[in-house]
């Protein structure tokens, strides 16, 4: 990763690094299962590497399809470039392309296989909504995804839940195709499909986790590099706070960017170990709040 002035959380690094140990191993002890029930490796390896492959080449077009957004050049939005011009030259990071969905929810999101083919989208109810200083707290935690390289990073973790869901079909196609006048068939079916929905389940929890620190680590990037974490807790809060008038209708248009976004369009609930917490791809208001307060109080921000 090139060096930027967004800076390392090496305690959310190490938090970061373990949750994708874990992912790793899940897929390793699966894929051994797998093995040695008979599914052809290189069949699995084949589909698994296309998949990944497509879903991160096409991320930044994907993502701009399903919020129907547009880019725009300096031209057409002459502010909003001039603050990300700003925000690169502090940060010291290539700039990306610039977007705008024409919806009244208030978020934004930034996607891109790499960070020269990154796009940062804002939608049009952020632009009415926030002030300068609050919209580049926004635009700059959009901005510490793209230095960190956090599509990537999520696309490959991501890619491990959707594997064994794919693989589970595959061990069962590899069970039916062994001897049928094996007793132990149908027992071997379904220790196969326990192992796998297991795998799943943790490797899901997993990647919400890891969705999370990496939320956690960009609004700390954000509030070092424009010095104004408070403007940004600003902006958490107008934003948390307008979600709720938004039709839900008009909610669901932003589920297929949701995990990528600035802040959840459905709220799932308070900080906590849960159910709704563990699910979650976002941490709590709350708990983005106080860090944020205490990187305040370090700063010396009045």
């Amino acid at each position: 990763m090139a060096r930027t002035r967004f800076g390392i959380d090496r305690g959310l690094t190490a938090r970061m690094f373990a949750t994708m140990f874990g992912l790793g191993l899940l897929y390793v002890i699966l894929g051994g299962v797998l093995l040695a029930l008979g599914v052809g490796a290189i069949f699995v390896l084949a589909i698994m590497g296309a998949l990944i492959f497509g879903q991160w080449w096409f991320s930044d077009s994907l993502a701009l399809g399903a919020m129907r957004a547009h880019e725009v050049s300096p031209e057409q939005a002459p502010q909003l470039h001039a603050l990300v011009d700003r925000l690169c030259a502090m940060a010291d990071m290539d700039k990306p392309r610039i977007a705008i969905a024409d919806t009244d929810v208030p978020n934004a999101f930034a996607t891109g296989r790499t960070p020269k083919r990154s796009v940062v989208v804002v939608t049009t109810g952020l632009l009415r909504r926030l002030d300068r200083d609050e919209l580049e707290g926004v635009v700059a935690h959009e901005l510490s995804h793209v230095a960190h390289r956090d599509v990537l990073v999520m696309t490959i973790a991501s890619f491990t839940a959707i594997l064994a869901g794919f693989l589970v079909r595959s061990a069962m196609w590899g069970s039916m195709m062994r001897d049928r006048r094996d007793q132990n068939t149908a027992l071997l079916f379904f220790a196969v499909m326990l192992v796998s929905i297991l795998v799943y389940a943790i490797s899901y929890i997993l990647i919400r986790a890891l969705s999370r620190y990496r939320e956690l680590g960009a609004d700390r990037g954000a509030a070092y590099v424009t010095g104004r974490p408070s403007a940004l807790a600003r902006a958490l809060q107008k934003i948390s706070g307008d979600m709720a008038a938004i039709p839900t209708q008009d909610l669901r248009k932003m589920e297929p960017v949701s995990s990528f976004a600035f802040a959840p369009a459905f709220s799932r609930g308070r900080g906590g170990l849960g159910l709704e917490s563990l699910m979650s791809t976002h941490p709590s208001l709350e708990k983005r709040l106080a860090q944020l307060a205490k990187i305040s109080t370090e700063l010396g921000e009045r």
